[in-house]
């Protein structure tokens, strides 16, 4: 018999690192310093980028990390789903919307994981350039790059198994030296 109240064992891991992405992306630094627009899709980039680094590290592993990490974006989604929900969109029009905002997930992980792995930080800052900063001309991208470089370092010497266990390691972004 199936138990429909049977609790997930990985949920409190699930929401433990998922708070941990949402709360570095929160940082006042990335909205202060980096210049990170403080609205919902500057937020919304941010969780993004921060989810596509774990996302990433978690698909190095083994066969439970890579669970883990289907189930951190399981997560996302549901956080969306919720927010948009919020918002008034209509139950008709979540759906799509959750896909459009799963497309841009991947497309972002794509863009800045491909640039991480070749070393190409013109590219990685021209992807951050697009989707964060709308294509500013100001030049806060670079900061920004040299930080997801730092965070993808970090996330790079912490056990994937470590880290489906719930505990990731950020870099500081007030500490990045960037010039």
């Amino acid at each position: 018999m199936l138990n429909v109240f049977r609790r997930n064992p990985r949920a409190s891991t699930i929401e433990a690192l998922y708070g941990a992405i949402v709360a570095q992306a929160r940082l006042p630094v990335f909205y202060l310093d980096y210049r990170v627009p403080d609205t919902v899709n500057g937020r919304l980039d941010l969780l993004m980028l921060h989810l596509a680094l774990t996302h990433e590290r978690l698909s190095q592993g083994g066969e439970g990390p890579r669970a883990v990490g289907q189930a951190l974006f399981d997560r996302f989604c549901r956080d969306m789903d919720d927010h948009l929900r919020e918002q008034g969109v209509s139950d008709l029009k979540v759906p799509k919307e959750v896909r459009g905002v799963g497309a841009a997930f991947f497309g972002r992980h794509g863009t800045y994981l491909t640039a991480l792995q070749a070393g190409d930080m013109m590219a990685l800052q021209a992807g951050l350039s697009r989707n964060v900063y709308q294509d500013a001309p100001d030049g806060a991208a670079a900061r920004l790059s040299a930080y997801v470089k730092a965070a993808h370092a970090a996330l790079a010497v912490q056990d994937p198994e470590a880290l489906a266990q719930g505990g990731v390691t950020w870099p500081n972004p007030a500490a990045v030296d960037w010039t």
